[in-house]
């Protein structure tokens, strides 16, 4: 569940770091999770500390080089803050702007105006759902919060209630519909076709959604009756301000950065020519990064600037942002560390070399391998790719529909039951302010709901057509 597709593909492909057989392997990785699991739960060790310990008794389970598991961590820890990091900053700089201009206010008064009670879990998966279309998981996150935390708390909700179906939306995007690097991966992969799949993955995605979003919200809510953590609500801007952005400017701020990405992803489907010069140019100003960027330096125009602000209010501003999230980044990037040495210890290969022999029919096998390589090493992407190699070769005697179902059917499974492995984890718990126990409860069960309702659907699908 990660940006970084390209660093993990590769780290995929490195030489392991040690030469331990599968049965040490596997016990190595569930001796590093237990570790990092005891030490926060019950030693109530930091986050960033614990990981850290947990990649280091990981690869000495494994009998690694000590030095070669130091060089995994901080190769992932430094790849997850480069690509992850940068985006959240952004985020978290528009945000800022986003709360002490008043925007923020706005987009939630109209929004409290109009939904409410019962309304509200709908609202957000919805909005949640249109932002995570063309986005990957961690910018709609950072793009979310803030409306998600004030909304919360302005209405006077218990944050799982508003949470969750802004996550549902956010991660049945990223795990089943393209231009998303997993589902576009395995398009490639087992060669789809790309209109297929994105409608059967739209068929799919909507009860899924629906489901995993504002129906388990009811559940997750009783479980973690939690409100937003204050430290994390933006706050309402200062008395002193004459004025704030209107609706519409501030919603078109929000936007812009998602109407970018949606442009780049329509342009590298319908040119498809690296060499094009329209295409050259939507892939940089698509990119997170310079998205993002640009929502930020419009955003101290159509915020900072029509609340009043000066150019020094303006640069504290984005200074008073940056603090806040110092944790969530190392926190993140840990996870990214963590990550890093399972897959460079070889744990994809171990569970595709284990799952050769699986006489089972494709759907379920694509599910499957995705799910145990998601388990191991926290990784969607690397999940959808290795379990989509792994499968291709069935693919051949499958018709059209079924090959984009199959596609379907291995990101389903690389959504399944994110845990301490994997960085968006940590990105959910320290946003919502809960502790291992309740981001488990609420997001690791969400997460599990999708991958499990969504491949029933595929079934069901399979049967149809």
């Amino acid at each position: 569940m990660t940006s970084l597709s390209v660093e993990m593909l590769a780290a995929d492909a490195v030489e392991p770091i040690t030469s331990a057989g599968n049965a040490q392997l596997g016990i190595a990785v569930l001796a590093g999770i237990a570790v990092i699991v005891l030490l926060i739960t019950k030693l109530k060790m930091h986050a960033f500390l614990a990981l850290t310990i947990g990649s280091l008794a990981l690869g000495s389970f494994a009998g690694a080089n000590p030095a070669k598991t130091i060089e995994s961590f901080t190769a992932g820890l430094g790849s997850t803050v480069a690509g992850v990091g940068v985006l959240i900053a952004l985020g978290a700089i528009l945000g800022k702007l986003l709360a002490d201009s008043g925007g923020a206010d706005q987009i939630v008064d109209t929004i409290l105006a109009k939904a409410s009670g019962r309304a509200m879990p709908w609202a957000m998966v919805l909005i949640a759902s249109i932002i995570g279309l063309p986005l990957f998981f961690e910018v709609g996150i950072v793009l979310m919060i803030p409306v998600v935390l004030l909304v919360a708390k302005r209405g006077n909700y218990s944050l799982m209630r508003i949470g969750v179906p802004a996550l549902a939306g956010l991660s049945v995007m990223h795990g089943l519909i393209p231009p998303h690097p997993g589902p576009l991966a395995a398009i490639d992969a087992l060669d789809a076709n790309l209109g297929i799949t994105l409608a059967l993955g739209v068929l799919v995605a909507i009860p899924t959604v629906i489901i995993a979003g504002p129906v388990f919200s009811r559940y997750a809510a009783r479980w973690v009756d939690i409100q937003a953590p204050e430290k994390m609500i933006p706050q309402r801007p200062s008395e002193d301000l004459d004025r704030r952005p209107g609706f519409g400017a501030t919603l078109a701020t929000i936007m812009l950065p998602v109407v970018l990405m949606l442009v780049k992803a329509l342009v590298d489907i319908v040119v498809d020519n690296p060499e094009n010069h329209v295409q050259r140019v939507t892939d940089v100003i698509g990119s997170p990064l310079i998205a993002l960027l640009a929502a930020v330096i419009v955003g101290m125009f159509t915020l900072g600037r029509a609340a009043g602000f000066t150019k020094g209010r303006l640069s504290g501003t984005v200074e008073k942002s940056l603090a806040p999230i110092a944790g969530i980044l190392l926190i993140v990037g840990a996870g990214g560390g963590f990550k890093q040495t399972l897959i460079d210890a070889g744990v994809g290969q171990m569970i595709l070399e284990f799952s050769e022999n699986w006489s089972i029919p494709a759907l379920l096998l694509g599910w499957l391998i995705a799910v145990a390589i998601r388990l191991a090493t926290g990784s969607a992407t690397v999940a959808t790719i290795s379990a989509a190699g792994l499968v291709a070769p069935l693919a051949a005697d499958l018709s059209t529909s079924h090959v984009a179902l199959l596609v379907l059917a291995v990101g389903a499974g690389s959504l399944f039951f994110s845990h301490v492995n994997d960085a968006g984890f940590w990105l959910v718990k320290e946003y919502f302010g809960m502790d291992v126990p309740q981001t488990i409860k609420t997001w690791s069960v969400m997460e599990t709901i999708i991958s499990v309702v969504s491949l029933a659907f595929i079934l069901l699908l399979s049967l149809v057509l």
